[in-house]
């Protein structure tokens, strides 16, 4: 009978995907405050109901370039933090290296925390949101690329 791959993961890189998992899922949590922010100060609400709570005469507002902005972030959020989450967990099943595994993990974390920065919070021109981009994009496919050589049949 063979071993289950969860007998192999290595306590330290378990701490960290579930550290740095947490932090992100914190920096995701920070984007909605931030859209509703954006939102008051730029008076521009999407919904009658939140245009009425403040004036009769204020009109719903789609396309205030810094609320976009601000939910561009969000969404590109969860293009690409939501996969980090499962493959880096798939990842720990292919007993990686830990200091490897640790080093991944924070970099994609902080690359991502980079990514909002530069481009919701205080925007700076390209290519720092690519560059942060892909500080987080290159590590969660080589974690992808391993996971999948290593579980082929």
């Amino acid at each position: 009978m063979t071993s289950s791959p969860f007998a192999t993961i290595n306590d330290a890189a378990l701490r960290s995907y579930i550290f740095w998992s947490s932090v992100l899922v914190m920096k995701m949590l920070f984007m909605s405050p931030l859209t509703s922010l954006n939102r008051i100060r730029k008076m521009a609400f999407a919904s009658p109901e939140d245009t009425r709570v403040i004036s009769k005469k204020l009109v719903p507002k789609y396309d205030d370039p810094d609320v976009e902005r601000v939910r561009r972030a969000h969404q590109n959020d969860l293009e690409n933090i939501l996969p980090f989450f499962v493959i880096g967990f798939l990842y720990l099943l292919t007993n990686p290296a830990p200091w490897l595994a640790i080093n991944l993990y924070r970099l994609v974390a902080a690359s991502r925390i980079l990514h909002t920065i530069v481009y919701a919070v205080v925007v700076i021109p390209q290519p720092a949101r690519f560059l942060a981009f892909v500080g987080a994009m290159m590590p969660t496919a080589y974690m992808t690329l391993q996971t999948i050589l290593y579980f082929m049949l």
